[in-house]
């Protein structure tokens, strides 16, 4: 650890030992998260009236308000409730699709080192359960302030969940790739949107961490670090806290999620994929010249 990182962090926490070793010492951390997608990949197979009315039906998806409610070992995170505006368009089927691949309710355990997470995939109950991500992090000299907190980075290389709705995009092509597939495209005049998908590998995640609340823990899967996590960038995905609370009046209980089918996370993604491509079947799959 840089040193002055680490004189501060003994600070902020001999500081902070009181508030922490209350037996309730609870807090509440509330982000804004906000994931951009890149409608030019599309080039001119979409006018742009059609990449807008995309854009703006995912926009409720893309753009969402989390609570994280912590203690010192763990931690619930999940939506914050809200009328949709009557009006607004959302598309029932597309929006329900959608929120299959983006999950419900988190639970973290830090002690435990475990993560649950409640999960509807196409009206079946699921709840998915697996170990902590293994984040290394390099702690770095870099500051910034974030409210009334001052924060400092650290960046790590994540490993992907291959069903990871917030990282697919198009799929790159070569020019040789290019004319097989608008050759396949003539012959069929059916494409599987599915084929035009990837997911990265790995990312680059950077993050803001204050010492002045020493508990490692954060938005969604991120831990490990010597302070709450108050903003995230993961690939196109930023996740920013504006507000907190510490000991709140009225504390929300942090209780493990229950409903649903208990599942790893290798067993969900298999479930999620078999739908997918019976699906496709369903749907036109059996057209395409696969010779099935």
């Amino acid at each position: 650890m840089i040193p002055s990182i680490a004189r501060i962090c003994t600070v902020a926490l001999l500081c902070f030992t009181t508030l922490t070793s209350a037996q309730d010492f609870q807090g509440q951390a509330i982000y804004q998260t906000k994931t951009t997608v890149d409608m030019s990949s599309w080039g001119g197979e979409m006018s742009e009236q059609q990449k807008k009315m995309i854009a703006e039906r995912m926009k409720s998806m893309l753009e969402k308000t989390y609570v994280l409610n912590f203690n010192r070992s763990e931690s619930t995170y999940k939506e914050e409730e809200k009328l949709e505006a009557p009006g607004s368009g959302g598309g029932g089927r597309f929006r329900g699709m959608m929120s299959s691949f983006t999950g419900g309710p988190q639970y973290k355990s830090i002690k435990e080192n475990v993560i649950l997470q409640e999960q509807e995939f196409f009206g079946k109950q699921f709840l998915v359960k697996d170990s902590l991500p293994e984040l290394v992090w390099k702690l770095e000299d870099e500051t910034k302030q974030i409210g009334q907190y001052t924060c400092f980075k650290a960046t790590t290389t994540k490993k992907v969940d291959e069903m990871d709705f917030m990282s697919m995009r198009r799929r790159g092509r070569n020019n040789d790739e290019k004319k097989e597939a608008e050759k396949k495209a003539d012959s069929t005049k059916a494409t599987d949107p599915m084929d035009e998908i990837e997911v990265p590998k790995f990312i680059v995640v950077t993050a803001w961490y204050t010492p002045q609340i020493p508990v490692s823990n954060g938005p969604a899967e991120y831990h490990g670090l010597p302070g709450l996590i108050l903003e995230v960038s993961a690939d196109r995905t930023v996740m920013l806290c504006t507000k907190i609370v510490m000991n709140p009046q009225d504390k929300e209980p942090i209780d493990k999620p229950s409903k649903g089918d208990l599942v790893t996370r290798d067993e969900y993604n298999t479930i999620m994929k078999e739908k997918i491509e019976e699906m496709r079947e369903m749907y036109g799959g059996r057209g395409r010249g696969r010779g099935r």
